[in-house]
């Protein structure tokens, strides 16, 4: 197993791109995703609600809304059952209401990532990394939380280069400090 954990959400089909809606075959964090793990490594885990979202971005954006005022958290697919072994963990999904999916806070919530070191990746269409840095170093002040990198997303699919050596980066940072 590798020290590296690359856990993400992401979603596919109808997405807002550039100003309008366009028809995904992959969604753009999985895209970063990929290409994190091109780059460094590591080991991709899949973030996915059991119940998926409307196919449609408007109605999707609503729910989306809904579920942060109501704190939702959406029951997973799937759990990891320790982090034991990982050091680091790029932490992507899509800008939804200025943080991340709450399906990404109930995986948060779901491990105990004291003493790791989460890295934050996500992709917007204008509003970059919003709050959710600041509200990973909140759920676990025990983590160290790196500086993350916001990809525009209509722009991930071209983004390899430039994820490419902001993960290296990362990683090169994290072995300089043990």
């Amino acid at each position: 197993m590798s020290n590296i954990l690359i856990a993400y959400f992401s979603r596919k089909g109808q997405n807002y791109v550039d100003g309008q809606i366009k028809d995904l075959a992959k969604g753009n964090t999985e895209r970063v995703a990929e290409s994190i793990q091109q780059a460094v490594g590591g080991d991709l885990f899949k973030i996915e609600t059991v119940r998926d979202y409307s196919a449609d971005y408007t109605q999707c954006t609503e729910e989306a809304k809904r579920e942060l005022q109501a704190k939702a958290r959406p029951e997973l697919k799937k759990s990891l059952d320790s982090l034991e072994g990982y050091d680091m963990i790029f932490l992507g999904y899509p800008n939804w209401w200025g943080t991340m999916p709450m399906a990404v806070y109930t995986f948060l919530e779901s491990c105990d990532f004291t003493g790791k070191s989460i890295i934050p990746f996500c992709t917007h269409e204008g509003s970059g990394m919003g709050r959710s840095e600041r509200e990973i170093r909140k759920l676990y002040p025990e983590a160290k939380v790196l500086g993350g990198t916001a990809i525009h997303g209509a722009e991930a699919g071209e983004s390899a280069g430039a994820v490419s050596a902001w993960a290296q980066g990362k990683v090169e940072e994290m072995g300089r400090e043990r």
